[in-house]
């Protein structure tokens, strides 16, 4: 293939059926939060399963054919600069989304709980309650029985703290293992990259456990007021993007045991490396906005 001619991909099925699966992502999501909400169950739940079961779906038949046409040599360097253009317009996308769930957690400490507290023009005193204290986070309720504010904070200085390092380390692995790529030394690649994605699922496991901690012995649930839910949202959106790296980065190993990519043909690797980086950098601002101050 000429490198001066344009590719044309061939029409997909792709697109439609990734559309049905953020339509049943938000159908699900909106229908199993508001049931939480009300106490009640629905089938929200099932909804939000199979919406990211197609998800899924999409993401490795859409990767396999995009795999297919690269080994089958079809790709020229406008392609390489698209998909480079592509993946950083992405990450910019990704970069807004969390930075509209960080605004709301300032705008709510900033700005909101002053107000209500009757700090500044906009304040009102005891708007919500007779001796209402304006601190963050807001856990002292005049009716628990109504509104359950959480009993104590996520400590920051254990399973936060761990999943920090982790996280950290794996951004410094798998950049030992981008320059082994380039470098040529496959087994490095390797062992480095193996190393990521075990760094990765530990943290994953450690999420899983600091929720079951803060849902059975702390009170903090998406219920416990505008804390619990900024909590999980920016915590929850971003173990489900560690979860999508993680395969990312599964399907990049199985791919360099398959003897793909050179040290100067190796463009999936790098896109993926940079999601991962984004994802760390991402956690960083977590740990310090939400767990720590």
């Amino acid at each position: 293939m000429s490198t001066s001619s344009y590719y044309v991909p061939e029409q997909s099925r792709w697109p439609i059926i990734a559309s049905l699966s953020l339509g049943l992502l938000a159908y699900g999501a909106g229908m199993t939060f508001n049931a939480m909400s009300a106490g009640g169950s629905s089938i929200g739940p099932y909804i939000l399963g199979a919406g990211f079961l197609v998800l899924f779906y999409v993401i490795f038949g859409w990767f396999r054919d995009v795999i297919s046409e690269s080994q089958g040599g079809l790709y020229s360097e406008q392609m390489d600069r698209s998909f480079r253009q592509g993946m950083l317009w992405f990450i910019f996308s990704e970069v807004m989304f969390f930075a509209a769930f960080f605004g709301a957690l300032f705008y709510v400490r900033t700005f909101s709980v002053p107000w209500l507290g009757g700090e500044g023009e906009k304040g009102v005193t005891n708007m919500l309650w007779e001796g209402f204290q304006a601190t963050w986070p807001l856990m002292v309720t005049p009716d628990p029985a109504q509104f359950e504010g959480p009993k104590e904070l996520v400590d920051p200085w254990h399973l936060p703290l761990l999943n920090t390092v982790l996280l950290i380390s794996s951004s410094v692995t798998i950049t030992i293992a981008h320059h082994a790529l380039k470098e040529g030394h496959r087994k490095k690649l390797e062992l480095w990259l193996a190393a990521t994605i075990v760094l990765a699922i530990a943290f994953l496991y450690f999420q899983v456990v600091e929720y079951i901690e803060a849902y059975t012995h702390l009170g903090l649930t998406l219920q416990s007021g505008i804390y619990g839910a900024t909590f999980f949202m920016l915590t929850g959106f971003h173990g489900f993007h560690v979860t999508l790296g993680t395969i990312i980065l599964f399907v990049m190993l199985l791919r360099i045991f398959d003897g793909d990519f050179t040290p100067k043909q190796h463009f999936a690797f790098e896109a993926a490396a940079w999601y991962w980086h984004f994802v760390d950098v991402v956690w960083v601002g977590l740990f310090i906005f939400v767990y720590v101050l």
